[in-house]
């Protein structure tokens, strides 16, 4: 006698489901074109895009993430000769870098254990614990419709020519060092050295949480995880100094891994205060995903990006 009902329920979940993915998939055709603009002037490369990717994004909006992709006014600037500093810098409230084709990177999320920013435990967007409706390139879309990349920027790179050939510049962080893809010079200081995928030197901690979710660390958390130095290729930031296809003479560069930091969450120099998100810190109440007051806000175009944030 249930089987009726049922089978009604399944249908009208299947029509919204077909609906659903017939309104994304029209969003995605009625997309502007990627637009994005390189310049150096003054010391300073300056990045200008619609925030649009130039590759075909997953659907959205799609399980996990309720968004739908929309145009930007993005205006970033780094420096064209980035200096180390003295210790690295939190990436915190802000973009970590911009690809090329002017879509910002996002290292972290801002979805907390029990809705809790307070509470410290950070879940990890590629951990596969939790489902934020990221597309096949690693990316989604915050509540103002803005798409960025949490890892490999997929189609951008398959647009650039590909991976594992040879080394793949893909963007910019803030501080001005250039962001490549996991694959580097086995000896980083010798550039005709062969390539190979780099990795982190970040491990998930052994033993149990001491407070919050508790259980066993599984990387489930963005503190699940430590930096061990040795243990991969790369330094607490996620990169090395050496020389690249685009810096012959050497310079610190990242790498996106695969696995865990993916972006890295520290600085090596001093970002630029363009990529410093306006408005609250991301983890209210709803957070980005959800689309809540917790959601950031990009730079304003022009306004003026390249100045102190607004207190």
């Amino acid at each position: 006698m249930d089987a009726i009902p049922h089978r009604h329920f399944l249908a009208v979940r299947m029509k919204r489901f077909v609906l659903l993915l017939a309104a994304s998939s029209l969003a995605i055709a009625s997309l502007p074109a990627s637009k994005v603009s390189i310049t150096e002037s003054d010391g300073y490369r300056v990045i200008t895009s619609n925030g649009l990717p130039d590759h075909t994004p997953g659907t959205f909006p799609r399980k996990g993430n309720p968004n739908t992709i929309a145009a930007q006014k993005y205006a970033f600037r780094v420096s064209l000769k980035p200096k180390a500093a003295e210790k690295p810098t939190p990436s915190g409230h802000s973009s970590f870098a911009v690809a090329l084709n002017g879509v910002p990177f996002e290292p972290g999320t801002a979805e907390f254990w029990n809705f809790d920013p307070s509470s410290g435990w950070k879940y990890e967007a590629m951990s596969g614990k939790i489902d934020l409706g990221l597309d096949d390139h690693n990316a989604h879309v915050q509540p103002n419709g803005a798409y960025h990349y949490h890892g490999l920027p997929v189609g951008l790179i398959a647009r650039l020519g590909g991976d594992g050939k040879e080394m793949r510049l893909v963007g910019y962080a803030a501080d001005g060092f250039p962001l490549y893809t996991s694959y580097g010079h086995a000896d980083p200081k010798d550039i005709h050295s062969p390539l190979k995928k780099l990795h982190s030197s970040y491990q998930v901690k052994k033993g149990v949480r001491p407070s919050g979710p508790g259980g066993a660390y599984d990387g489930t958390f963005t503190q699940d995880y430590e930096y061990v130095a040795g243990s991969g290729d790369l330094d607490e930031c996620n990169g090395v100094f050496g020389p690249t296809p685009e810096y012959p003479e050497g310079i610190f560069h990242y790498h996106i891994t695969a696995e865990f930091p993916q972006l890295s969450r520290l600085y090596k120099g001093t970002p630029d205060p363009s990529f410093q998100k306006r408005g609250p810190p991301p983890g209210g109440p709803g957070g980005r995903r959800r689309g809540g007051p917790g959601m950031p806000f990009p730079p304003p175009f022009g306004a003026p990006p390249f100045g102190p944030p607004p207190q």
